[in-house]
């Protein structure tokens, strides 16, 4: 049996990781500054992390939502006191894509509506209604397009306003900062306009924090740069620092019954002592606060390049915007500087993503390398 090819790879082969460095086959080091898409939190192999996930395998790794798991509701006290959620309930699953699929179907039950508002470069996910909420066609399905999802400009206030007043949604969804799409942000007037809104209609705003949460933003979660409380909120990625877990965060408003959701594998007891340990870590070590000094620091050094045209995102969630395509620079950045760096939609968008532990001395590299390759 072959793979199924849908993933255009680089010739790297990564066999080991510490920290932001990536070792390959031949031995060759890497540094790391897109975390697989924002997964990597904390920095690859961090001993309080290993240890945390080796304890626990060594008692018991996994059984299924039909007993006591004590690991969840202490995940859920600590998330929700270092978050400042402490207001919201915690359903736990296994990825950023079910996170939101689960978000939009509480959603729909909470109001008896069907209809969702996304925004125009969206990313939520790739399954069923999560992808109906993506604004990309080619990964829409005929089966994903029967779900009824209008997509606006961030922005567009009379859109928005027009929109709710129908009284057909069940929610709006949006990112902090979106990711794939290319690290463009609503206005916190914008923002606060879709919550008013949202009240006023019975609609619930389900806010995508799966790769802004978890402290990337240099908050904990990118709708707090905004000074709004969504019903709903979707988490995954830097979660589980490369463990599969995602989950949502529910207003304890909305209230919940047996079977209304489930899972298998969500809430594991892997799955919490991987997210336990991300947690502790990023309060032990003040890793927002580093995120948000660094991304600081990160726009001081681009501003000295004239090639950056523009300069996107926050903490720790950036990108730097040329009037080229960047397909070809992350190629020479991967294979002439050893550095991995991500792209977007946005075609002339690099994507820089790194662990929230990194300090200055790497993002001095980073610019070292990114200046050899712009001569």
């Amino acid at each position: 049996m072959k793979l199924f090819d849908v993933y255009p790879l680089y010739n790297v082969t990564p066999v080991s990781a510490k920290g932001i460095e990536v070792i390959d086959d031949k031995g060759q080091k890497y540094l790391d500054f897109y975390g697989g898409h924002a997964v990597i939190s904390i920095g690859h192999s961090h001993p309080h992390y290993i240890e945390r996930l080796k304890n626990q395998l060594n008692h018991i790794g996994f059984y299924s939502n039909s007993i006591q798991n004590p690991l969840q509701a202490e995940l859920a006290k600590k998330l929700g006191k270092l978050s400042n959620c402490e207001d919201y309930n915690l359903f736990l699953c296994n990825s950023g894509a079910e996170a939101n699929e689960n978000a939009l179907k509480m959603a729909s039950f909470h109001t008896g509506k069907s209809k969702v508002i996304s925004f125009d470069n969206a990313f939520h996910g790739r399954t069923s209604a999560a992808v109906a909420t993506t604004d990309n066609i080619k990964i829409n399905a005929p089966i994903n397009q029967q779900q009824k999802v209008t997509f606006l400009a961030f922005e567009d206030f009379e859109g928005l306003d027009a929109a709710l007043q129908t009284g057909e949604y069940c929610a709006v969804i949006l990112e902090a900062i979106q990711g794939v799409g290319g690290l463009d942000e609503p206005s916190s007037d914008f923002y606060q306009f879709i919550q008013e809104k949202c009240k006023e209609n019975n609609v619930l705003v389900i806010a995508d924090e799966v790769q802004s949460g978890f402290g990337r933003s240099g908050k904990f979660f990118g709708f707090q740069c905004h000074g709004v409380n969504p019903d709903i909120i979707s988490i995954a990625k830097g979660m589980g620092n490369g463990f599969p877990v995602g989950g949502i965060l529910i207003h304890e408003s909305i209230k919940a019954s047996y079977g209304l959701l489930g899972t298998t594998f969500g809430g594991n007891h892997l799955a919490c002592a991987a997210t336990m340990a991300v947690l502790e870590i990023l309060e032990k070590e003040n890793l927002m606060k580093n995120a948000s000094d660094l991304g600081t620091y990160f726009l001081s050094k681009a501003k000295e390049i004239p090639k950056v045209k523009k300069i996107k995102g926050r903490g720790l969630m950036l990108g730097l915007e040329f009037d080229f395509e960047v397909a070809e620079l992350r190629k020479k950045l991967i294979y002439n500087q050893h550095i991995f760096t991500g792209g977007s939609a946005n075609k002339k968008l690099l994507r820089f993503l790194p662990a929230l532990n990194i300090t200055k001395k790497h993002i001095d590299i980073f610019f070292d390398a990114l200046k050899a390759e712009l001569l």
